[in-house]
Protein backbone atom coordinates (compact mmCIF):
# COMPACT_ATOMS: atom_id res chain seq x y z
CA UNK A 1 0.00 0.00 0.00
CA UNK A 2 1.26 3.76 -0.91
CA UNK A 3 2.88 4.93 2.44
CA UNK A 4 0.77 8.01 3.06
CA UNK A 5 -0.48 9.85 6.16
CA UNK A 6 -2.11 7.05 8.23
CA UNK A 7 -4.37 9.59 10.65
CA UNK A 8 -7.00 9.09 8.56
CA UNK A 9 -7.27 5.44 8.22
CA UNK A 10 -6.47 4.86 11.67
CA UNK A 11 -9.75 6.97 12.67
CA UNK A 12 -12.00 5.02 10.27
CA UNK A 13 -10.60 1.96 11.25
CA UNK A 14 -10.77 2.40 14.80
CA UNK A 15 -14.56 3.46 14.66
CA UNK A 16 -15.05 -0.28 13.04
CA UNK A 17 -12.81 -1.29 15.47
CA UNK A 18 -15.26 0.15 18.18
CA UNK A 19 -18.30 -1.71 16.70
CA UNK A 20 -16.65 -5.34 16.81
CA UNK A 21 -16.15 -4.34 20.14
CA UNK A 22 -19.97 -3.10 20.80
CA UNK A 23 -21.80 -6.02 18.66
CA UNK A 24 -19.56 -8.82 20.28
CA UNK A 25 -19.06 -8.15 23.66
CA UNK A 26 -22.72 -7.84 24.17
CA UNK A 27 -23.39 -11.34 24.47
CA UNK A 28 -21.68 -11.49 27.16
CA UNK A 29 -24.78 -9.55 28.49
CA UNK A 30 -27.14 -12.15 26.14
CA UNK A 31 -26.25 -15.27 27.16
CA UNK A 32 -27.93 -14.41 30.95
CA UNK A 33 -30.54 -12.75 29.85
CA UNK A 34 -31.64 -15.53 27.21
CA UNK A 35 -31.31 -17.93 29.81
CA UNK A 36 -33.44 -16.00 32.10
CA UNK A 37 -36.54 -15.08 29.34
CA UNK A 38 -36.27 -18.56 27.32
CA UNK A 39 -35.78 -21.27 30.08
CA UNK A 40 -32.44 -22.42 28.99
CA UNK A 41 -29.77 -24.70 30.89
CA UNK A 42 -25.71 -23.33 30.85
CA UNK A 43 -25.06 -26.19 27.88
CA UNK A 44 -28.04 -24.06 25.15
CA UNK A 45 -27.24 -20.63 26.77
CA UNK A 46 -23.51 -20.66 25.25
CA UNK A 47 -25.10 -21.30 21.32
CA UNK A 48 -25.01 -17.43 21.65
CA UNK A 49 -21.49 -17.41 21.22
CA UNK A 50 -21.81 -20.81 19.05
CA UNK A 51 -23.62 -18.95 16.63
CA UNK A 52 -21.86 -15.74 16.79
CA UNK A 53 -18.52 -17.09 15.94
CA UNK A 54 -18.99 -19.83 13.57
CA UNK A 55 -19.52 -17.41 11.38
CA UNK A 56 -16.22 -16.67 10.86
CA UNK A 57 -15.13 -20.48 10.16
CA UNK A 58 -18.29 -20.74 7.21
CA UNK A 59 -17.98 -17.51 5.99
CA UNK A 60 -14.36 -16.74 6.40
CA UNK A 61 -13.21 -18.02 2.78
CA UNK A 62 -15.96 -16.73 1.20
CA UNK A 63 -15.75 -13.47 2.35
CA UNK A 64 -11.83 -13.45 1.29
CA UNK A 65 -13.13 -14.08 -2.08
CA UNK A 66 -15.56 -11.65 -1.97
CA UNK A 67 -12.68 -8.55 -0.64
CA UNK A 68 -10.42 -10.08 -3.42
CA UNK A 69 -13.17 -9.00 -6.14
CA UNK A 70 -14.49 -5.89 -4.56
CA UNK A 71 -11.29 -4.45 -2.43
CA UNK A 72 -11.28 -3.67 1.10
CA UNK A 73 -12.92 -0.47 1.19
CA UNK A 74 -16.05 -1.67 -0.34
CA UNK A 75 -15.88 -5.06 1.31
CA UNK A 76 -15.81 -2.70 4.85
CA UNK A 77 -18.93 -1.47 3.63
CA UNK A 78 -20.76 -4.86 2.95
CA UNK A 79 -19.76 -5.97 5.95
CA UNK A 80 -21.43 -3.72 7.63
CA UNK A 81 -24.69 -3.67 5.61
CA UNK A 82 -24.80 -7.35 6.95
CA UNK A 83 -24.50 -6.24 10.32
CA UNK A 84 -27.43 -3.85 9.76
CA UNK A 85 -29.87 -6.64 8.45
CA UNK A 86 -28.69 -8.80 11.59
CA UNK A 87 -29.29 -6.36 13.82
CA UNK A 88 -33.23 -5.96 12.40
CA UNK A 89 -33.27 -10.01 12.60
CA UNK A 90 -33.38 -9.13 16.66
CA UNK A 91 -36.69 -7.36 15.73
CA UNK A 92 -38.93 -10.25 15.35
CA UNK A 93 -36.83 -12.71 17.67
CA UNK A 94 -37.58 -10.59 20.59
CA UNK A 95 -41.31 -9.98 19.88
CA UNK A 96 -41.60 -14.20 19.06
CA UNK A 97 -38.84 -14.83 21.64
CA UNK A 98 -37.36 -17.49 19.71
CA UNK A 99 -34.54 -18.59 20.44
CA UNK A 100 -33.74 -19.79 16.42
CA UNK A 101 -34.38 -16.61 15.35
CA UNK A 102 -31.79 -15.01 17.71
CA UNK A 103 -29.21 -17.55 16.64
CA UNK A 104 -29.94 -16.52 13.13
CA UNK A 105 -29.62 -13.45 13.97
CA UNK A 106 -26.40 -13.78 15.66
CA UNK A 107 -24.56 -15.47 13.01
CA UNK A 108 -25.61 -13.09 10.09
CA UNK A 109 -24.19 -10.43 12.64
CA UNK A 110 -20.70 -12.57 13.11
CA UNK A 111 -20.95 -12.99 9.30
CA UNK A 112 -21.21 -9.15 8.92
CA UNK A 113 -17.96 -9.05 11.62
CA UNK A 114 -15.94 -11.87 9.42
CA UNK A 115 -15.58 -9.72 5.93
CA UNK A 116 -14.79 -6.10 8.79
CA UNK A 117 -12.26 -8.26 10.74
CA UNK A 118 -11.17 -10.02 7.40
CA UNK A 119 -10.09 -6.60 5.95
CA UNK A 120 -9.35 -4.83 8.80
CA UNK A 121 -6.29 -6.51 10.52
CA UNK A 122 -3.96 -6.93 7.78
CA UNK A 123 -5.02 -3.31 7.02
CA UNK A 124 -3.66 -2.09 10.67
CA UNK A 125 -0.65 -4.71 10.05
CA UNK A 126 0.65 -2.89 7.33
CA UNK A 127 -0.20 0.73 7.89
CA UNK A 128 3.26 1.25 9.58
CA UNK A 129 6.58 -0.71 10.26
CA UNK A 130 5.99 -4.36 11.11
CA UNK A 131 7.71 -4.46 14.52
CA UNK A 132 5.37 -1.75 15.62
CA UNK A 133 2.14 -3.33 14.37
CA UNK A 134 1.40 -4.65 17.85
CA UNK A 135 1.28 -1.44 19.28
CA UNK A 136 -1.26 -0.28 16.59
CA UNK A 137 -3.46 -3.04 16.87
CA UNK A 138 -3.00 -2.81 20.94
CA UNK A 139 -4.67 0.61 20.02
CA UNK A 140 -7.65 -0.61 18.18
CA UNK A 141 -8.21 -3.02 20.60
CA UNK A 142 -8.26 -0.55 23.43
CA UNK A 143 -11.16 0.79 21.40
CA UNK A 144 -12.60 -2.33 21.11
CA UNK A 145 -12.53 -2.99 24.30
CA UNK A 146 -13.62 0.70 25.92
CA UNK A 147 -16.51 -0.36 23.64
CA UNK A 148 -16.98 -3.82 25.65
CA UNK A 149 -16.54 -2.01 29.18
CA UNK A 150 -19.90 0.16 27.65
CA UNK A 151 -22.13 -2.23 26.36
CA UNK A 152 -23.07 -4.56 29.30
CA UNK A 153 -23.65 -1.22 31.31
CA UNK A 154 -25.62 -0.21 29.15
CA UNK A 155 -27.62 -3.49 28.37
CA UNK A 156 -28.31 -3.65 31.78
CA UNK A 157 -29.81 0.12 32.50
CA UNK A 158 -31.58 -0.28 29.77
CA UNK A 159 -33.57 -3.58 30.08
CA UNK A 160 -33.03 -4.03 34.25
CA UNK A 161 -32.92 -0.64 35.47
CA UNK A 162 -37.27 -1.23 36.33
CA UNK A 163 -37.02 -4.56 37.57
CA UNK A 164 -36.52 -6.16 40.94
CA UNK A 165 -35.81 -9.34 41.72
CA UNK A 166 -35.65 -11.17 38.44
CA UNK A 167 -36.24 -14.67 39.66
CA UNK A 168 -39.93 -14.01 40.85
CA UNK A 169 -40.99 -12.63 37.13
CA UNK A 170 -44.61 -13.58 35.22
CA UNK A 171 -44.85 -14.75 32.09
CA UNK A 172 -46.25 -11.77 31.40
CA UNK A 173 -42.93 -9.77 32.14
CA UNK A 174 -40.91 -12.23 30.81
CA UNK A 175 -42.47 -11.53 27.29
CA UNK A 176 -42.26 -8.15 28.21
CA UNK A 177 -38.49 -8.24 29.10
CA UNK A 178 -37.61 -9.74 25.52
CA UNK A 179 -39.30 -6.70 23.62
CA UNK A 180 -37.02 -4.08 25.43
CA UNK A 181 -34.37 -5.44 23.04
CA UNK A 182 -36.35 -3.72 20.09
CA UNK A 183 -35.03 -0.09 20.84
CA UNK A 184 -31.54 -1.09 21.32
CA UNK A 185 -31.11 -3.03 18.09
CA UNK A 186 -33.43 -0.67 16.24
CA UNK A 187 -30.89 2.12 16.55
CA UNK A 188 -27.97 -0.10 16.11
CA UNK A 189 -29.19 -0.93 12.61
CA UNK A 190 -29.79 2.44 12.51
CA UNK A 191 -25.71 3.64 13.01
CA UNK A 192 -24.31 0.76 11.06
CA UNK A 193 -26.68 1.57 7.71
CA UNK A 194 -25.03 5.37 8.70
CA UNK A 195 -21.44 3.51 8.75
CA UNK A 196 -22.01 2.21 5.25
CA UNK A 197 -21.87 5.53 3.99
CA UNK A 198 -19.43 6.59 5.67
CA UNK A 199 -16.48 4.36 4.81
CA UNK A 200 -18.25 4.29 0.99
CA UNK A 201 -17.75 7.16 0.55
CA UNK A 202 -14.35 8.40 2.33
CA UNK A 203 -11.00 8.69 1.16
CA UNK A 204 -9.84 5.19 2.32
CA UNK A 205 -7.16 4.33 0.42
CA UNK A 206 -7.05 0.35 -1.19
CA UNK A 207 -4.52 -1.77 -0.35
CA UNK A 208 -2.50 -2.73 -3.20
CA UNK A 209 -0.08 -5.95 -3.09
CA UNK A 210 2.78 -6.92 -5.79
CA UNK A 211 3.50 -10.36 -6.80
CA UNK A 212 6.42 -12.26 -4.87
CA UNK A 213 9.16 -14.72 -4.90
CA UNK A 214 6.21 -17.13 -2.65
CA UNK A 215 3.57 -16.92 -6.15
CA UNK A 216 3.68 -20.40 -6.26
CA UNK A 217 3.01 -21.21 -2.83
CA UNK A 218 -1.00 -21.71 -0.89
CA UNK A 219 -1.29 -19.96 2.40
CA UNK A 220 -0.89 -23.82 4.10
CA UNK A 221 2.52 -23.83 2.93
CA UNK A 222 3.68 -20.89 5.78
CA UNK A 223 3.73 -22.75 9.13
CA UNK A 224 4.02 -19.82 10.51
CA UNK A 225 0.39 -18.59 9.60
CA UNK A 226 -1.12 -21.99 10.21
CA UNK A 227 0.26 -22.70 13.50
CA UNK A 228 -0.99 -18.39 14.33
CA UNK A 229 -3.87 -19.93 13.70
CA UNK A 230 -4.04 -22.65 16.02
CA UNK A 231 -2.76 -20.51 18.59
CA UNK A 232 -5.58 -18.12 17.85
CA UNK A 233 -8.54 -20.52 17.98
CA UNK A 234 -7.39 -21.48 21.72
CA UNK A 235 -7.00 -17.92 22.02
CA UNK A 236 -10.30 -16.25 20.74
CA UNK A 237 -11.85 -19.30 22.87
CA UNK A 238 -10.38 -18.99 26.41
CA UNK A 239 -11.33 -14.84 25.71
CA UNK A 240 -14.96 -15.23 25.00
CA UNK A 241 -14.97 -17.82 27.94
CA UNK A 242 -13.79 -14.82 29.97
CA UNK A 243 -15.70 -12.24 29.16
CA UNK A 244 -18.92 -14.07 28.31
CA UNK A 245 -19.38 -16.69 30.69
CA UNK A 246 -18.49 -14.36 33.89
CA UNK A 247 -21.93 -13.07 33.84
CA UNK A 248 -23.53 -17.24 33.88
CA UNK A 249 -20.84 -18.23 36.45
CA UNK A 250 -21.92 -14.88 38.61
CA UNK A 251 -25.54 -15.77 38.05
CA UNK A 252 -25.01 -19.33 39.22
CA UNK A 253 -24.03 -18.51 42.30
CA UNK A 254 -26.16 -16.01 43.31
CA UNK A 255 -24.98 -12.41 41.97
CA UNK A 256 -27.40 -9.66 41.24
CA UNK A 257 -26.88 -7.66 38.09
CA UNK A 258 -24.82 -10.43 36.40
CA UNK A 259 -25.70 -9.28 32.94
CA UNK A 260 -23.25 -6.25 33.50
CA UNK A 261 -20.21 -8.59 34.51
CA UNK A 262 -18.51 -8.67 31.09
CA UNK A 263 -17.38 -4.81 31.57
CA UNK A 264 -14.90 -6.22 34.41
CA UNK A 265 -12.80 -8.57 32.49
CA UNK A 266 -12.71 -5.51 29.53
CA UNK A 267 -11.64 -3.20 32.17
CA UNK A 268 -9.00 -5.89 32.88
CA UNK A 269 -8.54 -5.68 29.02
CA UNK A 270 -8.02 -2.24 28.48
CA UNK A 271 -5.58 -2.24 31.26
CA UNK A 272 -3.50 -3.96 29.39
CA UNK A 273 -3.94 -2.87 26.01
CA UNK A 274 -2.63 0.26 27.92
CA UNK A 275 0.60 -1.53 28.45
CA UNK A 276 0.63 -2.55 24.63
CA UNK A 277 0.49 0.74 23.55
CA UNK A 278 3.36 2.45 25.82
CA UNK A 279 5.48 -0.42 25.95
CA UNK A 280 5.97 -2.24 22.65
CA UNK A 281 8.19 -2.66 21.07
CA UNK A 282 10.37 0.03 22.63
CA UNK A 283 10.47 -2.28 26.41
CA UNK A 284 8.82 -5.26 25.45
CA UNK A 285 8.86 -7.54 22.12
CA UNK A 286 5.99 -9.35 20.28
CA UNK A 287 7.26 -12.55 21.48
CA UNK A 288 8.08 -11.53 24.97
CA UNK A 289 4.89 -10.18 25.31
CA UNK A 290 2.87 -13.50 24.15
CA UNK A 291 4.73 -16.04 26.04
CA UNK A 292 4.05 -13.58 29.25
CA UNK A 293 0.42 -13.58 28.91
CA UNK A 294 0.19 -17.52 28.41
CA UNK A 295 1.96 -17.79 31.89
CA UNK A 296 -0.19 -15.03 33.33
CA UNK A 297 -3.46 -16.48 31.89
CA UNK A 298 -2.67 -19.79 33.47
CA UNK A 299 -1.66 -18.12 36.67
CA UNK A 300 -5.32 -16.73 36.80
CA UNK A 301 -7.03 -20.12 35.68
CA UNK A 302 -5.50 -22.05 38.75
CA UNK A 303 -6.74 -18.66 40.67
CA UNK A 304 -10.49 -19.25 39.31
CA UNK A 305 -10.02 -22.79 40.59
CA UNK A 306 -9.01 -22.53 43.72
CA UNK A 307 -10.29 -19.73 45.14
CA UNK A 308 -13.71 -18.75 47.58
CA UNK A 309 -17.10 -18.18 45.71
CA UNK A 310 -17.96 -16.04 48.79
CA UNK A 311 -14.38 -14.48 50.23
CA UNK A 312 -14.21 -10.91 48.45
CA UNK A 313 -10.64 -9.86 49.61
CA UNK A 314 -9.14 -10.03 46.03
CA UNK A 315 -12.10 -7.75 44.97
CA UNK A 316 -11.38 -5.49 47.64
CA UNK A 317 -8.04 -4.58 47.30
CA UNK A 318 -8.54 -4.52 43.34
CA UNK A 319 -11.88 -1.81 43.49
CA UNK A 320 -13.44 -2.25 47.04
CA UNK A 321 -11.77 1.20 47.50
CA UNK A 322 -13.82 2.87 44.37
CA UNK A 323 -17.36 1.78 45.66
CA UNK A 324 -17.93 -0.59 42.49
CA UNK A 325 -19.62 -4.26 44.67
CA UNK A 326 -16.89 -6.34 45.34
CA UNK A 327 -16.86 -9.61 43.78
CA UNK A 328 -15.71 -12.81 45.50
CA UNK A 329 -12.44 -13.68 44.63
CA UNK A 330 -13.11 -16.71 41.81
CA UNK A 331 -15.37 -14.35 39.72
CA UNK A 332 -12.67 -11.79 40.15
CA UNK A 333 -10.01 -14.46 38.67
CA UNK A 334 -12.51 -14.82 35.99
CA UNK A 335 -12.49 -10.86 35.18
CA UNK A 336 -8.19 -11.23 35.76
CA UNK A 337 -8.01 -13.49 32.45
CA UNK A 338 -8.77 -9.64 30.68
CA UNK A 339 -5.38 -8.35 31.68
CA UNK A 340 -3.88 -11.69 30.57
CA UNK A 341 -5.75 -12.10 26.68
CA UNK A 342 -5.41 -8.49 25.54
CA UNK A 343 -2.24 -8.45 24.04
CA UNK A 344 -2.38 -12.03 22.55
CA UNK A 345 -4.14 -10.99 19.16
CA UNK A 346 -1.95 -7.81 18.41
CA UNK A 347 0.94 -9.82 18.80
CA UNK A 348 0.04 -13.22 16.91
CA UNK A 349 -0.92 -11.24 13.87
CA UNK A 350 2.39 -9.42 12.79
CA UNK A 351 4.22 -12.64 13.60
CA UNK A 352 1.94 -14.45 11.67
CA UNK A 353 1.51 -12.11 8.62
CA UNK A 354 5.45 -11.38 8.21
CA UNK A 355 6.59 -11.63 4.45
CA UNK A 356 3.39 -13.22 3.05
CA UNK A 357 3.15 -9.98 0.82
CA UNK A 358 0.01 -11.09 -2.25
CA UNK A 359 -1.12 -13.65 0.28
CA UNK A 360 -1.49 -11.54 2.74
CA UNK A 361 -6.00 -11.44 2.25
CA UNK A 362 -5.51 -15.20 2.32
CA UNK A 363 -3.67 -15.81 5.23
CA UNK A 364 -5.63 -12.99 7.09
CA UNK A 365 -8.72 -15.09 5.99
CA UNK A 366 -7.08 -18.32 7.47
CA UNK A 367 -6.81 -16.06 11.30
CA UNK A 368 -10.00 -15.28 10.79
CA UNK A 369 -11.23 -18.55 10.44
CA UNK A 370 -9.34 -19.50 13.83
CA UNK A 371 -12.11 -17.12 15.55
CA UNK A 372 -14.14 -20.07 15.50
CA UNK A 373 -12.58 -21.11 18.71
CA UNK A 374 -14.89 -18.69 20.25
CA UNK A 375 -18.17 -20.60 19.35
CA UNK A 376 -16.87 -24.13 19.57
CA UNK A 377 -14.41 -24.22 22.99
CA UNK A 378 -17.13 -22.46 25.13
CA UNK A 379 -19.38 -24.70 23.87
CA UNK A 380 -17.10 -27.49 25.21
CA UNK A 381 -16.62 -25.55 28.50
CA UNK A 382 -20.91 -25.87 28.53
CA UNK A 383 -20.50 -29.68 28.21
CA UNK A 384 -18.13 -30.06 30.73
CA UNK A 385 -20.35 -27.85 32.95
CA UNK A 386 -23.60 -30.18 32.14
CA UNK A 387 -20.99 -33.61 32.57
CA UNK A 388 -19.07 -32.29 35.93
CA UNK A 389 -22.15 -30.23 37.14
CA UNK A 390 -18.95 -27.71 38.57
CA UNK A 391 -18.52 -24.59 36.60
CA UNK A 392 -15.53 -23.07 38.15
CA UNK A 393 -13.58 -26.80 37.54
CA UNK A 394 -14.51 -26.42 33.97
CA UNK A 395 -12.56 -23.44 33.68
CA UNK A 396 -9.35 -25.69 33.74
CA UNK A 397 -9.76 -26.12 30.29
CA UNK A 398 -8.15 -22.72 30.29
CA UNK A 399 -4.86 -24.10 30.97
CA UNK A 400 -4.43 -25.86 27.58
CA UNK A 401 -5.52 -22.95 25.85
CA UNK A 402 -2.53 -20.80 27.39
CA UNK A 403 -0.38 -23.97 26.69
CA UNK A 404 -1.25 -23.57 23.00
CA UNK A 405 -0.25 -19.62 23.09
CA UNK A 406 3.00 -19.87 24.74
CA UNK A 407 3.91 -22.22 22.16
CA UNK A 408 3.43 -20.00 19.55
CA UNK A 409 5.72 -17.08 21.75
CA UNK A 410 8.12 -19.34 22.37
CA UNK A 411 8.91 -21.32 19.25
CA UNK A 412 6.31 -21.89 16.43
CA UNK A 413 6.60 -18.11 15.56
CA UNK A 414 10.04 -18.88 14.27
CA UNK A 415 9.04 -21.89 12.25
CA UNK A 416 9.42 -21.20 8.25
CA UNK A 417 9.24 -24.41 6.89
CA UNK A 418 7.33 -27.81 7.55
CA UNK A 419 10.61 -29.75 6.68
Amino acid sequence: MAKKSTFFPMIIIGILFFIFGFVTWLNGSLIPFLKLILDLNDFEALFVTFAFYIAYTVMALPMAALLEKTGYKNGMAIGLGVMAFGALAFIPAAFSASFTLFLIALFTLGTGLTILQTASNPYIVLLGPQESAAMRISIMGLINKSAGVLVPLLFTALIFADLGNTSLLEPSDIQGLAEKLVLPYGVMAGVLFFLVGLVKFSSLPEMEFEGDEYDDETIFGFPRVVLGAIALFFYVGIEVIAGDTIGLYAQNIGLQNATALTSYTMVFMVISYLVGVFFIPRYLSQEKALIGSALLGSLFILGIVFSSTTDTTLSEILWGWSGVATLPNSVTFVALLGLSNALVWPTIWPLALEDLGKHTPKGSALLIMAISGGALLPLLFGKIIQISGDMQEAYLLGIFCYFMIFMYGYKWHKVKSWR
